[in-house]
């Protein structure tokens, strides 16, 4: 399998992580979902020919990116692991983040681990059951994920836990940072809210706050087993940068591309966000620069995916940070952070505005 480093050459031609939402059907009722996920699988979710057509097309970049399988819940679409047999068959890495429902059991993981999956993704947004289950809208949901980090440790799954962070627990980051110490996780990305979804009933913490969680994580790197990065806080890497780390360097491979890594020095590559090394491809085909980015680019099958990612108006736009507007454009750490293209858009209506969270700026 090829490893080397994903470097500024890649961004025009290929992403890194390919984000493919199996299913909208989902158990849960979490209260920042980006699919605002029902029970159901929706009526236009692409066939078994065609979403094993996508991944056969995704192979056809010439450096295959990971594939997150994602939902919803995954775990809901009844030909999932055929899904995984053909990734791996076409020399895909393979991600997986199941919903801690009953469906997420040992032999369902089992399942995924031999069908070829790399690395398992799982969500824990409290260091307790009260806050954690109030997310999820769903009682039992934390006891849950804790035996799936069990299933995932008695498998030797790589697990990257996410971590949602909002007015509801950003008190409570060194409590989840401590509690997940010890439970064999190697990634712990803390994803900083985009209004998108269900999401846009949720309170965002405050562009000053950033830096406090910031500093925050930064200590956690440096002394939990784990690696630490964020989702919807490219300035995290501004952050780590000044401080004497590493933000640029490749991660060490565990099967899950740039999201799952051992060892607490595992890092973000260069400047991957919104568009530029991601790619997501929703339940029914169509085509986003991000999950978090809902500007529809094309549609599977009738779009490809390697032309949309490669052609596309607003990829390539979103490929260049030199095109980034206000401060982003203009900041000396555009190419290694670039801001959440997805929050701008969300909070101005373009993709290309500054980062509304940061308020930093470097000539």
């Amino acid at each position: 399998m090829h490893f080397a480093p994903y470097t500024e050459a890649d961004f025009n031609l290929h992403p890194l992580m390919f984000y493919y939402e199996v299913t909208r059907a989902c158990d849960l009722v979490c209260k920042h979902c980006r699919a605002s996920a029902q029970e159901d699988p929706a009526p236009d979710e692409l066939s078994e020919e065609n979403a094993l057509a996508l991944i056969r097309q995704v192979a056809q970049f010439r450096r295959k990116p990971t594939i997150c399988f994602t939902g919803g819940d995954p775990l809901k679409r009844a030909d999932l692991f055929d899904l995984i047999a053909c990734a791996a068959e076409n020399g895909i890495t393979s991600a997986l983040t199941p919903s801690a429902t009953p469906l997420a059991t040992f032999d369902a993981f089992r399942r995924a681990k031999e069908a070829g999956v790399s690395a398992i993704g799982l969500s824990i947004d409290g260091p307790n059951p009260e806050v954690h289950d109030a997310f999820r809208g769903f009682g039992g949901s934390f006891q849950k994920a804790m035996e799936m980090l069990d299933y995932a440790r008695r498998l030797d799954l790589p697990v990257q836990v996410n971590t949602s962070v909002t007015r509801r627990n950003v008190g409570l980051i060194d409590e989840i940072a401590e509690m997940l110490e010890g439970k064999g996780v190697s990634m712990w990305s803390v994803f900083f809210l985009v209004p998108v979804g269900r999401g846009v009933e949720e309170v965002r913490i405050t562009p000053q706050e950033y830096a406090v969680v910031f500093e925050k994580l930064w200590r956690h790197a440096q002394t939990k087993s784990y690696a630490v990065k964020t989702t919807e806080a490219p300035h995290y890497r501004r952050y780590v940068l000044e401080r004497g780390g590493n933000p640029l360097a490749a991660p060490r491979h565990a099967g899950g591309g740039e999201n799952v890594g051992r060892g607490r020095r595992a890092r973000a590559p260069l400047g991957v966000t919104d568009g530029r090394g991601i790619m997501f491809c929703g339940h029914n085909g169509e085509i986003f620069p991000a999950g978090f980015l809902p500007i529809v680019c094309g549609r599977f099958p009738h779009d490809s995916v390697i032309d949309v990612y490669q052609n596309h108006p607003l990829f390539k736009a979103l490929h260049n940070p030199d095109n980034y507007k206000g401060i982003c454009g203009r900041c000396g750490y555009r190419f290694v952070c670039g801001g959440s293209r997805s929050r701008a858009y969300a909070l101005t209506g373009d993709p290309l505005a500054a980062e509304p969270d940061c308020v930093f700026e470097k000539e």
